[in-house]
């Protein structure tokens, strides 16, 4: 027996994604998926997405395992990576398309574009203490510029969740950051009972951010979706950033918009197709 995937990419976060429309459980459990994203001894990837049936009148549903087994509530480089892969598999590659995707985070739009790039509506982002979730603060307050002391060293953060949570600092060069050394640190804080994923940024401009990120659960990557959409909302908190902004990530640019209107989130980005295989099954 063998399985099928495709392996995708969006600015360098890369995923391996599993066509699981015939059963509501993923076809390969978190330690398969484990060895699978090992960058030596297996395909490589920062996670595995599996295509799975569509419930609460969504088309589909996403889940995901990250490359230490963890599963998140959703993806944003992911999600448009799904969608592109989605779109192949209807055979609408030349379309423009919109899809209803049911996440652990709700439910979540993309819409692959004509040229190319995936235009995802992230919903509304998450501010409270308690939805984040984070002990900075009363449960019902937002956390911006909250105090919070990680190796020694006291850092101010703005916490943000859109589906999983996030925690911003602002610094003067995001470049200077020992990401490997503190960024475990953030995740494993204890007044982030969910761990968090954690983003240091560096205002060029105000509508020109420049991103460095430590995922929760899978640790340096070149992009993070959700992170660029949660700095932005960040940005704005702080008074740092214009609602509109190009957000510059290790791997590339996403174009990211917390409408005023709507008080929504619409990230923009390219989903790459990198190579397609199978894995044999003992």
């Amino acid at each position: 027996m063998s399985i099928a995937f495709s392996k995708y990419q969006g600015l360098g976060n890369d995923f391996i994604l599993i066509d699981n429309r015939h059963s509501d459980t993923p076809i390969i459990d978190p330690e398969e998926a484990i060895i699978w994203c090992d960058r030596h001894f297996g395909i490589g990837a920062d996670g595995v997405i599996f295509v799975l049936p569509g419930q609460n009148g969504a088309d589909y549903t996403m889940r995901i395992f990250n490359s230490d087994g963890s599963e998140p509530e959703m993806c944003g480089n992911g999600i448009r990576c799904m969608a592109k892969f989605v779109a192949e598999l209807e055979g609408k590659t030349d379309l423009g398309v919109t899809y209803q995707i049911h996440t652990l985070a709700g439910m979540i739009t993309p819409e692959v574009l004509l040229e190319g790039n995936v235009l995802v509506d992230m919903g509304e982002p998450r501010l409270s203490a308690a939805e984040i979730p984070t002990s900075l603060g009363m449960v019902d307050d937002k956390v911006v510029n909250q105090s919070v002391e990680v190796d020694g060293k006291s850092w101010t953060v703005t916490c943000v969740s859109m589906g999983n949570p996030h925690c911003m600092t602002f610094v003067d060069d995001a470049n200077a950051i020992d990401l490997e050394k503190i960024g475990p640190k953030f995740e494993h804080h204890p007044v982030f009972p969910q761990r968090t994923n954690t983003e240091f940024v560096q205002v060029m401009r105000p509508d020109y951010l420049r991103m460095r990120v430590w995922e929760r659960g899978a640790g340096i990557t070149l992009a993070c979706g959700t992170g660029a959409c949660a700095t932005v909302v960040a940005g704005v908190l702080t008074g740092k950033s214009d609602r509109s902004c190009t957000v510059e990530l290790p791997g590339g640019c996403l174009q990211i918009l917390w409408s005023q209107a709507d008080n929504r989130v619409y990230m923009t980005g390219p989903a790459e197709l990198v190579f397609k295989g199978e894995v044999a099954q003992e």
